[in-house]
């Protein structure tokens, strides 16, 4: 089972909240789900755009929405919030205007930082995608990336390539794995992230899941808190005589 369903599906309304938070009526809810969807495409596609090689790419975790009758409030999480808000909130006002034209609503957005995008799988994965569209070894890319997490405070790190992996004539599935992924278990914290990397051959797929702690422990990684995430070191023993 762990293999075929994607673990964030598998633990929404038991130990993983909502993307979306809103309540419609069953004639509109149809419509907006659409609308949330096409919300989420377009963020990414829209940042992307005339960007110089010098400007860093805006690194996207997750986009939550939330609805009243008056707004839509879209919440981004990024490593990189600068490269959304712009000078002086230049780029984050002309995406807001963008976004009201597109679904004809009153939109507000806010942007929360992710403190630690070693262990995000979705930042994890658009990481990978950026250094093999560059044409960095996807052996090489995978080891630096569960070494990464793992020196970061995750449990266990999986990652799976798909694709005409080094330019290769047939396409193959090539994993890496390292640590714990209980993927049947609802207690554990088992994030997911994928992304596509377009390269010459063709487009790679990527697959990450994280283990960020257990939920009846308690001993849970933040990705937007570093603080809060730290274990704290037991202070050594003194030794007798």
């Amino acid at each position: 089972m762990g293999q075929k369903v994607r673990p964030t599906g598998f633990r929404v309304g038991i130990m993983t909240p909502w993307r979306s938070a809103w309540y419609a009526a069953k004639s509109d809810f149809a419509e907006l789900l659409v609308e949330d969807q096409i919300i989420r495409n377009f963020i990414p596609k829209y940042l992307k755009k005339g960007l110089d090689r010098k400007e860093s790419r805006p690194m996207i975790s997750d986009i939550r929405i939330e609805r009243t009758r008056e707004r839509v409030t879209v919440i981004v999480y990024s490593s990189k919030i600068g490269a959304i808000i712009g000078k002086k909130g230049e780029k984050i006002d002309k995406l807001t205007k963008a976004l009201e034209k597109l679904v004809r609503r009153h939109i507000e957005i806010k942007t929360i930082e992710v403190t630690r995008p070693e262990i995000d799988p979705q930042l994890i994965a658009h990481d990978i995608a950026e250094q093999l569209e560059k044409r960095s070894s996807f052996r090489r890319t995978i080891k630096n990336a569960l070494g990464r997490a793992m020196e970061n405070g995750a449990k266990g790190v999986k990652v799976q390539l798909s694709g005409r992996l080094g330019g290769a004539e047939m396409a193959r599935c090539e994993k890496g794995m390292n640590g714990s992924i209980p993927l049947s278990t609802l207690r554990c914290k088992v994030d997911y992230g994928f992304t596509e990397a377009v390269t010459p051959q063709g487009n790679i797929g990527i697959k990450v899941w994280v283990n960020n702690g257990d939920f009846l422990t308690g001993d849970i990684n933040d990705v937007t808190d570093a603080q809060a995430s730290q274990v704290q070191k037991k202070p050594a023993r003194r030794r007798k005589g």
